[in-house]
This record gives structure tokens, sequence and C-alpha cells, in this order.
């Protein structure tokens, strides 16, 4: 028993695994849970959609926070894998967007549409996960590429690409828009400020993901999980402060 826990050791040692790199993934995946939750809290007062669909999108980065702390640990399990890669490579940025959307638009039948074209792309995407087959040998990495975990052509690597690149750029072009649209509109300040930092924390996250994950460089990608999912709450907070009004002139 002995021996063979000590190979174990020293195969998840050489493969990178361990407390210094898997206790940045466990901070932003409690951050992000403690951030849902207060999210929760607001949508339940308040019922404004973007605050439910972010609440569901740091659920979603809690989730895959927490799988790659489960797997550089003590290594990769195909299951925590699954939640991994669903979660954090596929629907996180969708639902992010998708608040944005909420939030800057007033055409709800357009919001609507998207939202149930987005519920679509939900199922269809559990569903080539779930039924995905794994290598189960390039799980033995610290941080496996989903191209190496299910192939470079599966259904999940291209559906990661298909998902999260188009709503990355609908986020970074729903900031521009929103600061093309407050100009002279003071009481926009509040939703366009917190768009921007909501964009400037997913892509803090997008930089070390893609950078981490790409050169195998794990902290990195640690590191920015905790520190992106820190920023884009300082966002909704800015989108939930009310609108500034112009003061009033007093009549001389």
């Amino acid at each position: 028993m002995s021996v063979s826990f000590a190979f174990a050791a020293a195969r998840l040692a050489d493969a990178g695994h361990g407390w210094g790199i898997a206790i940045f993934p466990l901070v932003a995946a409690v951050f992000a849970a403690v951030f849902a939750v207060s999210l929760a809290r607001r949508y339940a007062a308040r019922r404004r959609p973007a605050m439910g669909l972010w609440t569901i999108a740091l659920a979603m980065f809690a989730a895959a926070s927490l799988a790659m702390f489960l797997g550089v640990i003590d290594g990769w399990s195909e299951a925590e894998y699954r939640v991994y890669w669903l979660f954090g490579a596929i629907l996180n940025v969708p639902y992010l967007a998708m608040g944005e959307v909420y939030l800057l638009t007033r055409r709800r039948a357009i919001a609507h549409t998207l939202f149930a074209l987005l519920l679509i792309g939900t199922a269809f995407a559990v569903w080539k996960v779930a039924a995905a087959p794994i290598s189960t040998a390039a799980l033995d990495t610290a941080l496996p590429l989903g191209k190496d975990v299910f192939g470079d052509g599966s259904a999940p690597y291209r559906i990661s690409q298909l998902y999260a690149f188009p709503a990355y750029f609908l986020l970074l072009g729903g900031v521009i828009w929103s600061a093309w649209r407050m100009r002279g509109r003071p009481e926009l300040r509040n939703q366009t400020g917190g768009a921007i930092v909501i964009a400037v924390g997913a892509t803090i996250v997008a930089i070390g993901s893609g950078v981490g994950a790409g050169f195998n460089v794990v902290p990195l990608f640690s590191v920015s999980l905790a520190a992106g999912v820190a920023v884009m709450y300082l966002g909704f907070q800015m989108t939930a402060r009310p609108a500034t009004r112009p003061a009033e002139r007093t009549p001389t």
C-alpha cells in the first residue's frame, strides 16, 4: 500500500498537481459561490433578468473552478473534466453575454429570442459533453487541453469555440455600443461602467485560460480565475447602483 501511494504521489507531482496551484481555483470557486448567492438575493428582490443570468453564470463559474481544484489536487476524473469543460469552457461566457443583452437593450423581444436559443444551445452542449468519449491518458496532466481529452475535431471541443468566442465578442461589442450610447447621458454611467468592468474580468479569465492552458502554465490560469471573478463581481455591483440623474437647474 505504501509503495502504491508513493508511486501515485510521485506521478501527481510530476504532472504538476498540488496545493500550490490548486488553491487559486478553490478561492475562485468560493468567491463565485458567495457572489452567486449575493446576486440571487438581488434577483429575488428585483427580478431583473440580467441579475438572474449572472447568478447562473457565477454558479457555473463556481462549479468549473471547483472541478478544476479537484482535478489539480488529486488527478482528474472524467466527471470532473466534463463539469469543468461544460461550465467553464462552453456555457459560462454565453450566460454572461446574455445578461449584458438584457441589461443594455430595451427590446425585450430580441432578448427573449436570444435567451430561448441559448437554452436550446445549453441542452445541446450538455448532451454532447455528457456523451463524448474521453481519453483517460490525457487526464494525467495538471491542466488537460480539451482537444487532447475529447479530440481535436470532437463536438465538445468545437462547441466551446462556437459558443464562447462569439459570446465574448458580443460582450465586448455590447460594451462599445453602451459607451457610445452613454454620451451625454449620465444616468447610463453605472450600467456602462459595470458592463466595461464585467468585460475586463472576462478578459482576464480568457487571457489566463488561453495562455495558461495553451502553454501549460497552470499557476497563471489558476490566478486568473480568482482575479477575473472578483473583477466581474465588481462590475455586477456597479450595474446594481441607482442610476445617476442629471442635477436639475434652479431657475434664476
